[in-house]
């Protein structure tokens, strides 16, 4: 009998060797859980197995302790501690200055600090405010647990010089009980939260950042949700991005241009977001959210193209894409390619790159850091462009002031010009300024939803119809010169056109009803007389080949026979507007599934 109560007392040691460890991290962990919430969204809560999760995890890391020998034990039990309490003191203060627990972002630029930028940074933020804003709650959990330290010391040798013993059966017989209450707890925590252990070692074991960014998309994704989870997961992800990063830049060695032409002096390249083609009226949509590119469409200036897809339906994996001369079915990958601003740069282009979303963000979500990072890179960056905005902007107005501010400096005779616009990205009622709405929910008598969804329908047509006024001031500006402007989308949306849904649904299998909502997008070409007059074979090829299926991840080459840049990265049988490009090529979406062969629903 008394074995058997040993062994039970042996499952409530790893609490009782290690119990003040136990106790002060749990509150420690507890806590960061409750407090660190993510305020700005609607319905935000915290974790629901904080706790029980939280139980399970000190539970297994005080049976590691426990195997220890005693004094091993105490010294890394209290390196883990100090480790733990200044993880959360960093994300804690994260969290209170940023608005956002530790992302893969904020580590980066930590990385991309200098020493002098450290100490003006801490000498603006560190502070009284310290101590009295949620950073003092983790401050004062571990003054209370180096206070209860001492206290031990000095409590066991009074015990001990008062000669203080407890029976050790009743001991016995205590510790085999709570060995067993603390089993069956441990055993219910594991059931309970075993499915986010599951995925955090998914999430974990990615070997690219856009692997990573698709599992955080799907559903059931890995919860991060203690300090220590979130600074692993922001290493982790630096470390895919440094290795993806030296890769590219291998890459960039391979770059040569042989000749260029300049066919166009002056190439546009605009980029929106999340547009739904069929939310156009350049592809017959009975509302009037593109009455600016109809009227150039009508005036011949503009060529919409009839059958173009996204190879991605996430931002990220289309940027990669569309800005490597990789092509999606070619074996190796993205970043065995190089990037065609580059090429550009090398062959006499003065480029310039706005964007009005990837610019690193303390608080941005990794999907924008798995987007940005080989943007963001200082020394990828210098090699690809030669201005960039440092700043972004509440509306896409705001890239209006950004080339404007560019264009009064200085003008060069051959440009590169890409511009990224946030377009009709998530928040569509954020978008466009009050002011400029236009549409309401008494204009869809036919769509059978909620008020409120109602609304979010109305407030995307209001997205658009703003995104069409940005699109036409951009024209304007190169109306004069010999200049011609390409616009893309990044991918589709879904907005209740077909299903009451709004967004992107990353995990479903793609059909066509899912590709014509979220893959089809708008393309077009448009160019200026100038332009039409001093090429009128280019313009011709863009008017002839308007019909031709095309996927955007080949729009580099296309790029490189607009500007007449000869190079070996230029591929024929990739560019839409060569004689010799293959329509017959798998258009793959998400790499995996041809849209050529889904069949059309009527």
């Amino acid at each position: 009998m008394k074995k058997v109560l040993q062994l039970l007392g042996w499952l409530w040691k790893p609490i009782r060797v290690n119990a003040a460890f136990f106790i002060f991290m749990f509150a420690l962990g507890y806590l960061c859980t409750q407090t660190e919430i993510r305020l700005h969204l609607k319905g935000a809560k915290p974790y629901e197995l904080s706790a029980t999760e939280l139980f399970f995890d000190l539970y297994a890391l005080c049976v590691l302790l426990a195997l220890i020998p005693r004094k091993i034990r105490i010294w890394i039990r209290g390196i883990t501690a100090i480790i733990l309490y200044a993880i959360a003191l960093i994300d804690m203060f994260c969290y209170v200055h940023f608005e956002s627990t530790l992302t893969p972002t904020m580590l980066m630029l930590f990385f991309e600090t200098t020493g002098q930028e450290t100490s003006e940074f801490l000498g603006s933020y560190l502070g009284w405010d310290l101590f009295t804003s949620k950073t003092g709650w983790i401050l004062l959990i571990a003054l209370l647990h180096i206070l209860w330290a001492i206290f031990s010391i000095w409590w066991k040798k009074r015990q001990e010089a008062m000669g203080f013993r407890l029976n050790p059966q009743v001991m016995l017989a205590s510790q085999a009980v709570m060995g067993v209450l603390g089993l069956a707890l441990f055993v219910w925590c594991a059931t309970e939260c075993w499915s986010n252990k599951q995925a955090m070692v998914r999430l974990m074991t990615k070997t690219n950042l856009g692997e990573v960014e698709h599992e955080l998309t799907t559903k059931g994704c890995a919860n991060l949700y203690l300090p220590v989870h979130r600074m692993i997961f922001s290493l982790y992800a630096n470390r895919l991005a440094f290795r993806q990063l030296t890769h590219l830049l291998k890459s960039t060695e391979k770059v040569q241009v042989d000749s260029c032409d300049f066919r166009s002096p002056q190439i546009v390249l605009i980029i929106g977001e999340s547009y739904n083609k069929h939310r156009s009226q350049l592809y017959g949509y009975d509302k009037a959210t593109t009455p600016r590119q109809l009227k150039r469409m009508q005036d011949s200036t503009l060529i919409a193209f009839t059958d173009v897809v996204a190879p991605w339906n996430l931002t990220s994996y289309v940027f990669k894409d569309v800005f490597s001369l990789y092509a999606v079915g070619e074996e190796g990958d993205w970043t065995d390619r190089p990037m065609f601003p580059e090429i550009f740069r090398k062959a006499g282009y003065h480029v310039t790159f706005l964007t009005n979303q990837f610019l690193p963000k303390a608080g941005e979500a990794v999907y924008d850091f798995s987007g940005g990072f080989f943007l963001n890179n200082p020394e990828l960056s210098k090699l690809l462009f030669d201005d960039r905005n440092k700043r972004l902007h509440r509306y896409d107005d705001g890239m209006l002031k950004e080339l404007d501010a560019r264009e009064m400096k200085r003008q060069y005779a051959n440009q590169l010009t890409i511009i990224h616009l946030m377009g009709q990205h998530v928040d569509y009622r954020g978008r466009f300024p009050k002011t400029r709405r236009m549409f309401t929910t008494a204009d869809y008598p036919d769509k059978k939803l909620t008020e409120k969804r109602l609304q979010i329908n109305a407030d995307y047509d209001n997205a658009t119809l703003y995104n069409d006024s940005i699109v036409e001031e951009i024209i304007r500006r190169f109306e004069h010169r010999n200049a011609v402007i390409i616009y893309m989308p990044d991918h589709g949306e879904e907005c209740f056109n077909t299903l009451d849904y709004f967004g992107r649904n990353h995990s479903a299998i793609i059909d066509y009803r899912l590709a014509r909502e979220e893959f089809e997008i708008p393309f077009w070409i448009w160019a200026s007389e100038l332009y039409r007059m001093a090429h009128p074979y280019g313009w011709e090829a863009i008017k002839r080949y308007r019909n031709r299926p095309y996927m955007t991840d080949l729009l580099p080459h296309t790029l490189l026979f607009l500007a007449g840049i000869h190079t070996k990265d230029y591929r024929k049988e990739y560019d839409v507007l060569n004689s010799e490009y293959n329509e017959k090529r798998p258009r793959l979406l998400k790499n995996s599934v041809d849209y050529n062969k889904l069949k059309r629903e009527k």
